[in-house]
């Protein structure tokens, strides 16, 4: 394009001065005829005085609003920390509750365990007593006895006064237990049944018998009633399955623990006589 060439200008024409005074005649009229308007409305109308105002919120109600939500907060504060302290209560209630049933049953528990260590030592030194008036009966008996026998014929019987050995450990842990209770399966040290109480004595000279007396029956070589020596095994029913055992301890006599109503005895042979009879030693 030739720089000569016509550029189109963007401003805005000049209004044309016609134009402009017919606008101004137009303007000139109309406020004229606002102005006759005017001058024709009615004479009575009386021009507006008071103006409404919107209510304003004033910076006493606005403290009043403050402070009635800080005293709602405040109450809720109040309420949340009344329900803390209700449940730590309740739980610290709970807790020495506890604590003092615990206590209740250790006082329950040390009272019964004092009652029965004191019931314990009662029966054991009642036991030792007991023991003791065994002790001295036998060796009174026993010295009435060997009196007795010093002018009576030399057939007679053996007595427990002259066993020794093995037999005599055997009698004399017969007779020490002679006084104490019998029960079933019984195998010491204050009760017995009648193997319990023979394999006991055997023991005491390093011998181990059967546990029961059907066994025992068998144990050792069968001897005749008329050649017994004190620690023989007595037994009662057939050899292999006797229900009942004791021992002889000579002078025609035997320890046994017999049943429930006579506990532990020593018996004459002729109290109950045996069947038969097995020599261990």
């Amino acid at each position: 394009m030739s720089h000569t060439a016509h550029i189109p200008s963007h401003r805005k024409p000049r209004q044309r001065a016609s134009k402009s005074a017919l606008r101004a005649g137009v303007a000139g009229g109309v406020l004229s005829t606002i102005a006759v308007a005017g001058a024709a409305g009615p004479a009575q109308a009386e021009p507006v005085t008071q103006t409404i105002e919107m209510p304003t919120i004033t910076s006493g109600f606005s403290t009043a609003v403050a402070a009635s939500a800080q005293a709602t907060q405040q109450v809720a504060l109040d309420l949340e920390t009344q329900a803390d302290e209700d449940a730590a209560a309740e739980k610290a209630a709970k807790t020495a509750k506890k604590a003092h049933a615990e206590a209740v049953r250790k006082a329950e528990a040390k009272k019964k365990a004092e009652a029965a260590a004191k019931a314990r030592a009662e029966a054991e030194a009642k036991e030792r007593a007991e023991r003791a008036s065994r002790t001295s009966e036998r060796t009174t008996l026993s010295a009435s006895s060997g009196s007795s026998d010093s002018g009576s014929s030399a057939s007679a019987p053996s007595s427990s006064s002259n066993v020794s050995g093995s037999a005599a450990s055997i009698v004399a842990f017969a007779q020490a237990q002679v006084g104490d209770a019998y029960v079933p399966g019984g195998t010491g040290p204050n009760s017995w049944d009648c193997s319990g109480l023979t394999q006991a004595a055997y023991r005491t000279a390093g011998i181990d018998l059967p546990r029961v007396s059907q066994s025992q029956s068998t144990f050792g070589t069968q001897v005749s009633l008329d050649n017994l020596q004190p620690g023989d095994i007595l037994y009662w029913g057939s050899a292999g399955s006797a229900y009942h055992v004791a021992i002889y301890i000579g002078g025609g006599e035997f320890v046994g623990a017999q049943n429930s109503n006579t506990g532990t005895v020593q018996r004459s042979l002729d109290y109950d006589r045996p069947t038969g009879a097995v020599r261990v030693l």
